[in-house]
């Protein structure tokens, strides 16, 4: 909080209307699309790679056979 005799610069304004004669209905239009574009798009979540599931974590036990050590490396 500033003082009240402070030197305080005060912030400009968001929005000037620099002409014509618009209503409360229009600028309360065009303030929204502003603050609505300024929030930005969702972000999708990154998605996992088959290496980081947890399903790979708890998977069957190894089957013997020839190339089984091959394939308990690989992801399902």
């Amino acid at each position: 909080m500033t003082p009240a005799g402070s030197d305080a610069i005060p912030a400009p304004p968001f929005l000037r209307l620099i002409s014509g004669n618009a209503t409360d209905e229009e600028l309360a239009a065009i303030v929204a699309v502003f603050s609505t574009r300024s929030r930005g798009r969702a972000v999708p979540p990154p998605t996992l790679s088959l290496w980081a599931r947890r399903s790979r974590q708890v998977r069957p036990s190894q089957r013997p056979g020839y190339g089984s050590w091959r394939a308990s490396t690989m992801p399902r």
